[in-house]
């Protein structure tokens, strides 16, 4: 089983979600690693105001930090290799990359526990 670990630039929370003017590609790649989660990928988010010890101990992530700073996360490994930096990958770089079905990356319409993290809001996301 692949692996995806997601190294998020410093946010207000884990996943950026929360306060007003939330960007868009901030929910649609929380949605997506949520539903990856629910369909057995490995999933690891973080946050560098959050978890900066994991961007000291991982050698990759802090060369890369140190050589172009900030502006290059975030950056997204798959098994341990870096694959994309500079920004989210997206829902067509993740199916290439884990080689899985693009059915994995959206949740099940009309279910209250696969929209919006189980706080189906006014409707599914």
């Amino acid at each position: 089983m692949k692996t995806i670990s997601i190294y998020d630039p410093a946010m207000c929370c884990d996943t950026g979600i929360c306060g007003v003017g939330i960007d868009p590609e901030l929910i649609r790649i929380s949605t997506v690693l949520d539903n990856l989660k629910k369909n057995g990928i490995i999933v690891n988010r973080y946050n560098l105001g959050s978890a900066p010890q994991q961007f000291i101990d991982n050698k990759e992530i802090n060369e890369l930090l140190n050589e172009k700073g900030p502006e290059v996360l975030p950056i997204t490994m798959i098994n341990g290799k870096i694959e994309i930096a500079g920004r989210y990958p997206s829902n067509e770089d993740i199916v290439m990359l884990l080689n899985i079905s693009p059915s994995l990356l959206v949740a099940i319409k009309g279910s209250d526990a696969e929209c919006c993290g189980g706080t189906k809001k006014g409707g599914c996301c």
